[in-house]
C-alpha cells in the first residue's frame, strides 16, 4: 500500500502510534488492537479505543472542531426510538408511541474544512483499513453523501440525544470535547435482532424498568468508539454545565456509493441536495425492522 508523506505525517502527529500503529498494518500492535476491538464488538456491540488521539493533539483537535460549530444545524424535535413519523398508526402499547425530545445538532461534511484533522483522518486509507479490520470486514467505504459522510455532533447544555436505533449497522465516533456534566453514552446490547423487534424489552427500557440492560460509558476526549447501533438501542444523556459535548462521526459503509435518505438528511441537516433526491428509493435494507 502506498503511503503519502502527508498521510504518514497526519497519523504520526495525531494518533498514538505506539498503541494504534495505523501505518504498520498487520504488525503485532496493530493486530492486538484489532483483535481486542473484534472481541468487544462481538461480545457487546461496542468497543472503545482509549487515547486514540495523542495527548499533545487533543487540545488542537478540540479547538479546530469547536470552531465549526457556528455552522451546525440546530433543531429540537419530538421523536421516538425508531425515528419514524410521530402519529404513525401503532398499537396502544407499542414503544414507538413513546416520545422524547431530541436536541442535538450536526455540522455537515460540506461545512468542515478539508484540512481539518478529522477530515484527513476520515479519508485516510490506513485509518479505513484499521476500521475495517476492527469490524472484521474486507473493506469500508466513505459515504458518497456530501453531508453525512463525516459530521460533527453538537449537544448543548440542557439538551440530549434520546434513546434510538441506528439505520446503519455500525458507526465510528471520536469524542473531541466532553460535557462538564452528563453527556454519557448509554446503550443496551442486542436489545433487538434482525429477526425480532422485541418490543416488550424496548418498552421496558424506555419506561426505566430494565436498568440492568443499560450499559454506561464515560468517554474522554481522544477516545475512538466503534459501535453496532442497528440492534442496540442507545442514547447520549442530557448535558449540563457550561460546556457543549462534541463528537466527530465517521460514517462508512460496506458498499460504495451510499447516500442518505431525503427524510433523514433533512431531519439531521435541515436541507437536502440533488444527490439525495436522485438516490431516493435506492437504499438497500439489511433487515425488515420497523425503521
Amino acid at each position: 500500500m502506498f503511503i503519502s508523506t502527508s498521510e504518514a505525517h497526519l497519523l504520526n502527529e495525531t494518533v498514538d502510534a505506539e498503541r494504534y500503529p495505523l501505518a504498520r498494518p498487520e504488525s503485532d500492535s496493530w493486530l492486538r488492537a484489532v483483535d481486542r476491538a473484534r472481541r468487544e464488538l462481538n461480545d457487546s456491540g461496542c468497543s472503545v479505543l482509549p487515547g486514540f488521539i495523542r495527548d499533545s493533539h487533543r487540545a488542537p483537535l478540540r479547538s479546530e472542531c469547536a470552531a465549526t460549530t457556528p455552522f451546525a444545524y440546530y433543531d429540537v424535535a419530538t421523536v421516538n426510538a425508531y425515528n419514524i413519523e410521530i402519529g404513525t398508526d401503532l398499537p396502544e402499547d407499542h414503544p414507538g408511541r413513546v416520545t422524547m425530545q431530541r436536541g442535538n445538532a450536526f455540522v455537515a461534511r460540506d461545512r468542515l474544512p478539508d484540512d481539518l484533522a478529522i477530515h484527513r483522518l476520515y479519508r485516510s486509507a490506513l485509518f479505513q483499513r484499521f476500521i475495517a479490520g476492527c469490524f472484521d470486514l474486507p473493506a469500508v467505504h466513505e459515504l458518497a453523501d456530501p453531508l453525512s459522510g463525516l459530521c460533527l455532533n453538537v449537544i448543548s447544555p440542557g439538551l440530549e440525544h434520546p434513546w434510538h436505533f441506528d439505520t446503519n449497522e455500525f458507526t465510528v465516533s471520536l469524542l473531541t470535547q466532553a460535557a462538564a456534566v452528563g453527556g454519557w453514552f448509554e446503550y443496551c446490547p442486542g436489545l433487538r435482532s434482525a429477526h425480532a423487534e422485541n418490543f416488550g424489552d424496548v418498552r421496558d427500557v424506555l419506561a426505566g424498568r430494565r436498568p440492568d440492560r443499560v450499559h454506561r460509558l464515560t468517554l474522554r476526549p481522544g477516545d475512538l468508539q466503534l459501535f453496532k447501533g442497528r440492534y442496540s438501542m442507545h442514547r447520549v444523556s442530557a448535558v449540563s454545565g457550561p460546556t457543549e459535548r462534541h463528537s466527530a462521526i465517521f460514517a462508512y459503509s460496506e458498499q460504495p456509493g451510499v447516500v442518505g435518505s431525503v427524510a433523514r438528511t433533512r431531519q439531521l441537516f435541515g436541507r437536502v441536495l440533488p444527490v439525495h433526491r436522485a438516490a431516493q428509493g435506492d437504499a438497500a435494507r439489511v433487515d425488515q425492522l420497523l425503521d
